[in-house]
């Protein structure tokens, strides 16, 4: 699934795309991704007319920001955006094309499906759900240490389930947890209420730091990740733990082993990482 890194990258190439074009038609060919209407008529009638004005982020969400409307988007496991000519033949995979005024489309493609479209009244969409429950965003200025240890000592997890919470701290994924956590030298299986406020302090510089690198390189291409022009993230290089399984350790080269925590392939440096 593309974390906050995959989406930011996605946002800003699709803003490039597609702002200040005209929705001319909707076509739905799997109506179960359209949850908002219930009815995907109604989804298809709202949106002729509008403009894209802008495209906005929150966590993993898309918001196509329209005339008069929110378009809040998930990915999901597969989902792809793509500007094409009108006449470009359709993949089979399609599932939402929205058709512009000037003779593009924007194509959703979703081999799995598992994509979701909410539609709201502009201004709304940040009080509903699905948006309403989540966390602060991990860069902004509300992701602090106070705002961890308070949030940590009220919970008996361990730190990687609570990181993964995304109404703890949106956007932070499988990948991106275990990258920060090698880099804070944190066990992902630690008690989140055992931690000092040191280590807390570790861990959210790490999350800050880790993410905003992997932006500026524009995500991690894992499985099939590519952005809506079709190129790949570049920071997948720079995976210190993850995904490297039996590989020795950038830093103290002691083998990377992959452990199951909060349900999720997790991988560590035994020697960097104790579990205390």
């Amino acid at each position: 699934m593309p974390e906050l890194p995959e989406v930011e990258t996605i946002r800003k190439t699709l803003e490039h795309l597609t702002i200040g074009k005209q929705i001319e038609d909707v076509t739905v060919y799997w109506p179960k991704i359209i949850k908002k209407p219930f009815e995907h008529e109604q989804f298809i009638d709202a949106l002729k007319g509008q403009t894209i004005e802008s495209v906005g982020r929150r966590g993993k969400f898309l918001i196509f920001y329209l005339t008069d409307l929110a378009l809040v988007s998930h990915l999901r496991m597969e989902g792809k955006y793509g500007v094409f000519p009108i006449d470009e033949e359709i993949d089979k995979h399609t599932h939402v094309l929205f058709t512009f005024t000037d003779g593009t489309q924007l194509r959703y493609k979703d081999v799995r499906k598992f994509g979701t479209m909410h539609l709201f009244l502009k201004g709304e969409e940040l009080s509903s759900l699905p948006l309403s429950q989540l966390g602060p965003e991990p860069l902004s200025d509300e992701f602090t240490t106070e705002y961890m240890i308070q949030k940590l000592g009220k919970t008996s997890r361990n730190i990687k389930a609570v990181l993964l919470d995304q109404t703890i701290v949106v956007g932070v994924g499988n990948i991106y947890v275990d990258e920060s956590l090698f880099r804070a030298k944190i066990h992902p299986q630690r008690m989140a209420s055992s931690l000092t406020n040191e280590e807390i302090e570790r861990i959210v510089a790490e999350v800050k730091a880790t993410l905003a690198e992997a932006i500026e390189q524009g995500g991690s291409t894992i499985r099939t990740y590519i952005n809506s022009q079709g190129q790949i993230g570049m920071f997948q290089q720079q995976l210190l733990v993850y995904g490297r399984n039996g590989e020795p350790c950038k830093e103290c080269g002691n083998e990377i082993e992959k452990l199951k925590v909060a349900g999720r392939g997790t991988h560590i440096c035994p020697s960097c990482q104790k579990n205390l």
